[in-house]
């Protein structure tokens, strides 16, 4: 593939993972690449620190885009929020694959209209099972999962309001917008396929005190971890559409 997937970063993982040399693109890069012993060997990404007011790159430079989370919060309605949604808005037009995730999930609801916010039962966080409604089951990248699969997730704001142009994919008894599509090649998701079980119980230890005060147990969300091999197959997957839009454009 002669065209690098763009990560648009839009902000950085907690201290004590960074620490240790990883971050969001690390993960993704992983998540992306055919074979897992190496993330360069068949996946090749250009990443761009948006937070950082980084230019973005010119769309036909690049064959696909995803966008990170973040401990921003979308309604802080920073200047390069705007920058990245009108880029959201042009890419889905031009019909390259994207992939929103958590806060790159809010971002592109809220490039096209829809509603984000502090959700109002507060924060989720750990390892949480995600139902798939109807149209999920003809979609390209959520059509090959069960029904009802695990997934990491750590986030307070959610997407209270669904685009009017979004078909909702998924959800859960806590965040009902848990994954939708807007069009053909416009995906969201509020939680991390990027995510392994290691990576979210870092997450959990390093903000164990404002779990606590917040009224949830961080103990027992560290007991109730897994792995979640179907969430991470949406890299895999996504990475196999960018594939194929290549191919049909050469």
């Amino acid at each position: 593939m002669d065209r690098p997937v763009l990560i648009i970063k839009t902000g950085n993982t907690i201290d004590s993972l960074l620490a240790g040399g990883e971050d969001f693109e690390d993960w993704f890069a992983l998540g992306l690449a055919h074979e897992k012993q190496s993330k360069d060997l068949n996946t090749q990404v250009m990443v761009v620190e948006s937070h950082r007011g980084e230019t973005l790159p010119a769309l036909e430079k690049i064959s696909g885009l995803i966008i990170t989370g973040s401990p921003a919060y979308v309604t802080d309605l920073a200047a390069w929020n705007y920058t990245v949604a009108g880029y959201v808005k042009l890419a889905h037009e031009a019909g390259v694959p994207q992939l929103g995730i958590c806060y790159g999930h809010q971002l592109i609801a809220w490039a096209f209209g829809g509603e984000v916010g502090f959700h109002p039962a507060g924060r989720e966080i750990g390892t949480v099972p995600v139902l798939l409604q109807e149209p999920a089951r003809d979609d390209s990248l959520f059509g090959r999962l069960p029904t009802e699969f695990l997934v990491q997730a750590s986030h307070l704001q959610s997407v209270l309001r669904l685009p009017d142009s979004a078909v909702l994919l998924g959800g859960n008894d806590f965040d009902p917008n848990h994954c939708f599509r807007i069009g053909e090649f416009t995906w969201c998701a509020q939680f991390h396929p990027e995510f392994d079980a290691r990576i979210i119980r870092a997450y959990i230890k390093e903000r164990a005190g404002d779990i606590a005060a917040e009224g949830l147990d961080p103990d027992g969300l560290l007991e109730t971890v897994q792995e979640t091999p179907e969430s991470a197959s949406l890299l895999l997957r996504f990475m196999e559409i960018i594939e194929r839009r290549e191919a049909e454009r050469n």
